[in-house]
């Protein structure tokens, strides 16, 4: 139960982001740039914590916290799936590539791909429906999940006194999510893309400081009391098998494992790995990460803000996990982990929380959770908002008004909202649906974003037909394979789409002459591009392609063992495993001091 002093603590932030929305609006009316991209101005380094900010979202954080307490060390790879390291591939070239094309959304990047002929028109289409339907679809989720966590600590009998009207117990989390809802929608609204970033800073910096006290928390409990786990947990490899048996300690946890699927860890690691590189050379999906790298002042920049997002994100989360994780251990019979008869390990964030957490850092963390939940759903409803206005409004009716503009901003974010506040309602039932369409439409994605850099003769319709020859087999291999974990449905589902996109290439012209130069000339991407380069060096024999393919696949794999270790060092800290943190530190130093020579400083020369 909140005290009034954390309630004061949360009372204060939601009127800080207040402030910041109607401080920021004249800024954001001034242009369309300035209200969906910040006017391109904000700082890298700004952009960068906005975005991790985005990342610390509240579900993600307590699947996370499950995973430690359950899979020990070894759960700093189960994230790849995402994958985690796409920002890695971002900060060395991809962020730079997609900034050149200087769009404003993922959609309107394709016509500067594509050109706009009918493969164009089909695959604008498809990238438009992808990204509104996910955004609707992540609105909704987040929506009921922040209401099922505010529940646990603000109890409807505390406040249904003061509320005039009657709800159904069944609808308390609605209320709740709409309330903190509307809050995010005021300042993101309002402010644009400036407010959603100055938000951001101050939810990020709360963030740190309750992150920092709980893994001092945990510190101070690891050296009271003895961590029991399995044989096997500390240790971050793995052999063929997972070998994690928790028999006599929390023997509940075995059919946890079990039911995740990820007993055979190394087939799984190594799809995980050639899933995740695949998804993170095919670059961003039209979310609020795309949108947060097309608002930045240049490539250069663009590449920095990608390499800050884990730096700033990793440890500063991890300490947070981390803490959470080993406290849930150590103290495990103190937790109330059951729901409606079963075991629900994902409840073992809050149940932390509630046991460990004393006044005052209690509304700070609370704060915190729901400024990342705030971050989450005001950058999503900007990337919702760019591709309403801009790849559907703005297309035919080119000739709007700034007044018109904004007025349309406002219209298309407070109809996102109320479309995904009513989808909230139904959650159960649309959460499977969009699920199915988000995963059906990512089933396609990785392919054809893939050949869209790398090929020259990749045209508009093998982008849409690649996307749509994902879209079946994705929605029925669930139907088909239901006991299958997706992850080991995927090589086929990639052969089937990437049948597709060939087929639909060849089938369709060339994309027009004119536009794939300058698309080259502007990105300068490395890949099959010779007949392309050719005709650029025709006519201007000064280009210098692009020749740094193996420089950049270098900086990838230092990055993203860096990025890893910043990972794993926040949680040998907290385990007070001294030595393990001191070879990690120092091989973190040597991928620093690796990437300040290969990267770093040869940005310029590069962008």
């Amino acid at each position: 139960m909140l005290q009034g002093v954390d309630i004061v603590i949360i009372l204060a932030y939601l009127l800080a982001t207040v402030i910041i929305g109607l401080v920021l609006r004249k800024k954001a009316q001034q242009s369309k740039d300035d209200y969906l991209l910040g006017g391109k101005s904000l700082p890298w380094y700004m952009l960068g914590l906005s975005n991790a900010s985005g990342m610390f979202d509240i579900s993600g954080t307590m699947w996370l916290v499950t995973l430690t307490f359950v899979y020990g060390l070894k759960s700093i790879w189960i994230p790849w799936l995402w994958p985690v390291f796409n920002q890695v591939f971002l900060m060395v070239y991809l962020s730079a590539w997609l900034r050149r094309s200087n769009v404003t959304t993922g959609a309107e990047w394709i016509f500067f791909r594509f050109g706009e002929g009918k493969g164009g028109k089909w695959s604008h289409t498809v990238v438009v429906l992808f990204a509104i339907v996910s955004c609707l679809g992540f609105l909704a989720y987040g929506f009921i999940g922040l209401g099922k966590f505010v529940e646990i600590f603000i109890p409807w009998e505390a406040v249904s006194a003061y509320i005039p009207f009657d709800i159904a117990p069944k609808f308390v989390p609605h209320f709740y999510g709409t309330i903190f809802t509307l809050f995010a929608v005021f300042y993101s609204v309002l402010g644009g893309m400036s407010g959603i970033v100055w938000t951001d800073l101050l939810q990020f910096t709360i963030m740190t400081i309750s992150s920092i006290a709980i893994a001092v928390i945990a510190w101070v409990a690891m050296g009271e009391h003895t961590l029991t786990v399995p044989e096997g947990w500390m240790d971050p490899f793995f052999g063929w098998n997972l070998d994690i048996d928790w028999t006599g300690i929390i023997s509940e946890v075995n059919e946890k494992i079990t039911s995740d699927g990820f007993s055979l860890f190394t087939i799984f690691f190594m799809l995980c790995v050639f899933k995740g590189i695949l998804s993170s050379v095919a670059g961003p999906a039209p979310n609020y990460d795309m949108q947060k790298i097309l608002s930045t002042k240049s490539p250069k920049d663009a590449a920095k803000m990608s390499g800050f997002v884990s730096l700033a994100l990793m440890p500063t989360r991890y300490l947070m996990i981390g803490g959470f994780g080993i406290l849930g251990i150590l103290f495990y019979d103190q937790l109330d982990l059951q729901r409606g008869g079963v075991i629900d390990f994902e409840q073992i964030l809050p149940s932390a929380i509630s046991q460990f957490v004393p006044v005052g850092l209690m509304g700070l963390l609370l704060a915190g959770l729901l400024a990342a939940f705030m971050s989450t759903f005001a950058g999503t409803l900007n990337a919702a908002q760019a591709y309403l206005v801009n790849d559907i409004y703005l297309r035919y009716k080119k000739d709007a008004k700034p007044k018109q503009v904004n007025r349309m901003n406002y219209a298309s974010g407070i109809v996102v909202v109320i479309v995904s506040i009513v989808l909230g309602f139904y959650v159960k039932d649309v959460n499977s649906i969009t699920q199915w369409i988000v995963s059906a439409l990512w089933g396609g994605y990785i392919v054809s974003n893939i050949l869209k850099w790398h090929w020259w003769r990749f045209n508009g319709e093998g982008y849409f037909w690649g996307m749509l020859s994902g879209l079946v087999p994705a929605i029925l291999f669930p139907l088909i394979f239901p006991e299958t974990l997706e992850l080991y449905l995927f090589p086929l589902l990639l052969v089937i789409t990437a049948l597709g996109c060939i087929i639909g290439t060849y089938t369709g012209a060339p994309t027009e002459e004119s536009k794939l130069i300058d698309f080259y000339k502007k990105t300068r991407p490395w890949g099959f591009w010779k007949p392309i380069e050719s005709k650029v060096l025709a006519k201007d024999p000064n280009f210098k392609k692009n020749t740094l393919f193996k420089k950049d696949m270098f900086n990838v794999s230092v990055g993203v063992i860096a990025q890893t270790l910043l990972v794993i060092i926040p949680l040998y800290l907290i385990l007070r495993e001294y030595y393990s943190l001191l070879i990690c530190l120092g091989l973190l130093a040597i991928c620093g001091i690796l990437l300040k020579k290969l990267w770093w400083d040869k940005l310029d020369q590069q962008l």
